[in-house]
Order: C-alpha cells, then structure tokens, then sequence
C-alpha cells in the first residue's frame, strides 16, 4: 500500500516542522505542477504583488481589511500576518500554506480552527490569483489541502464557507467532495458588510478509502504529479 506520510517532506529546524505534500498536475491543455508547502518570511514580496494585484477579485471574498487594502498588505503588515499564522501552527490551531504551481507562489490555502478529541475537525479556505485561475490549480490544491487535513492531521472532518454569488469556488468544493450543510446567516463581515455564507463539509467516511486525490485521479480531474506517489 502507498503510504501518504512517505510522501510527506519533513525536517525539523527547532519547534518547526517544515513539510510539502506530493505533487499532483491538472488536466487540459496547460497543465500544471501543483503542491502545497510551507509559509515562509521570504514569501513576504510575492503575497503583497499578488494580493495588491487582485484586490478586485478579493477583496469582495475576504474578510474586511482595517484601513485600505494597501494598507493591509504593506511589508509591516505581512510581518504581523506571518508571525501570527506560525504562532497558531506552533499551538496547534493554524496550518498555513502555499499553493505552487509550476514552483512558482500562486496563492494560500489555509486549515483553521483545527481541534481535535471529539470534534477532529477544522476549516480550509484558500485563493488563487486571477492570472493562474480556470486552470485547475484551486481544485487540486484543495484536494491535497484536505486529504492533509485527514491524513497528516488525523482530523475526522473538514469544513469551509463559500458566498453563494461565487460560483467558481462552489464548483471547486463540489468537484472535491464538499457537501452543501446549510446556510450560516451574516456568517461574516465580508468587503464592509455581514454576508451569508453556505456551510459546506465532508468527512473521512465520505473520502475514503483513498482520499480525495486519488478519487480526482481516478476520474481524470486529476493526473499524478512527476515523482510523487499518490495515495491509494
């Protein structure tokens, strides 16, 4: 049996443990080499270029910024958020992420309010900047990001919240396995308001037996990526 966590790239440096998923490639004419890793401090210049270059498509998905959205991707600002989101990994409630593609910083994906005992679950959320969009790149990232989820963090279930005026990210839960719970009312203060949001989920029951990549492999979302061993 192919092992998941043989595919794990792990090394410890101190309290962190640096870690990269397999890679997967999309399908369609401009192919994709696709992987999750590590948030680094030197990601710092990439995030602000991206994030300032798409406010249009983000800042109308993401929760309201303080001040202006220059403002909120200045280099001092970057500081904070990356300080913040490797002290919540260090306590266990943050795993965050790059979406590559091809090597080079397209977006995040991030798993929150990770808990466990009886409830084993958290939260994914990611973006994509508009330039790397329509590929496949958010499908294939949120499927590595979920079987992470359930098979390097052990966690029984994964939720997100999606608008329902935003169709791509609804089309790329459904095609990997996300289940429509219900509708959570001015859920979060999105773009200066309170919006509703669906609430969607899935489980290790529902991903099983070879996770969601595999699943995506299997019918031909999805193809394996160079090198890496998916798992079955």
């Amino acid at each position: 049996m192919v092992q998941w966590l043989g595919d794990i790239v792990a090394e410890l440096s101190g309290r962190r443990q640096r870690v990269s998923t397999p890679y997967v490639r999309t399908t369609g004419p401009d192919q994709a080499l696709v992987r999750l890793r590590d948030l680094r401090r030197g990601d710092g210049q990439r995030w602000r270029e991206l994030r300032l270059s798409n406010e249009k498509q983000l800042r109308p998905v993401e929760p309201t910024v303080e001040g202006t959205w220059q403002e909120a991707h200045t280099p001092g600002r970057w500081r904070d958020t990356y300080l913040y989101l490797q002290d919540a990994r260090h306590h266990g409630s943050v795993f965050p992420l790059v979406i590559e593609a091809d090597g080079q910083f397209v977006g995040q994906l991030t798993l929150g309010t990770i808990q466990r005992g009886s409830l084993s679950n958290c939260w994914i959320g990611y973006w994509v900047a508009k330039e790397y969009s329509g590929r496949g790149i958010a499908t294939a990232a949120t499927a590595l990001g979920t079987d992470f989820a359930m098979k390097m963090l052990k966690l029984h279930r994964v939720e997100a919240t999606v608008l329902e005026n935003n169709p791509a990210s609804i089309a790329v839960l459904r095609h990997t396995g996300f289940r429509v719970e219900g509708r959570l009312q001015r859920n979060l203060h999105i773009d200066g308001r309170w919006q509703d949001h669906l609430l969607v989920a899935q489980t290790v029951e529902e991903s099983a037996p070879g996770g969601v990549v595999h699943r995506l492999i299997n019918t031909g979302r999805l193809r394996p990526g160079m090198g890496s061993r998916m798992p079955s």
